[in-house]
């Protein structure tokens, strides 16, 4: 069976970054070996304590929490782009491993297809 990786890099008021979280959440209910990896303004959506209603939208913690219920194990989020960002896996509001550059390089051989989104 084939793998996906997919890697959000867009803040969490961008419609990308719920887009990703659909595919993540879509492929996995359908039985495909789902990775996701969050980078640059990605990693935002990972904050804890947001609140999108100021926004007009609908929060992405729920999607978040859906993802192990899902069957979507693999989490990552990318060391050096917390770094650049001011923030830490304390910070976090979803348990990720955190990789840095060589690891992710890594990554695109262990799975079959990436978006980026």
């Amino acid at each position: 069976m084939k793998s996906l990786l997919i890697i959000t890099r867009r803040p969490p008021a961008h419609l990308a970054a719920r887009e990703a979280l659909d595919l993540a959440l879509a492929a996995a209910a359908f039985g495909v070996p789902v990775g996701l990896l969050f980078m640059d303004d990605g990693v935002l959506q990972l904050r804890k304590g947001q609140d999108a209603t100021l926004l007009g939208q609908k929060s992405l913690t729920a999607n978040l929490g859906a993802l192990e219920m899902y069957g979507v194990e693999d989490v990552m989020v990318c060391r050096h782009s917390l770094a650049e960002r001011g923030l830490d896996m304390a910070q976090c509001a979803l348990a990720a491993d955190c990789v840095d550059n060589a690891q992710i390089a890594t990554l695109f051989d262990h799975y079959n297809e990436v978006v980026s989104l």
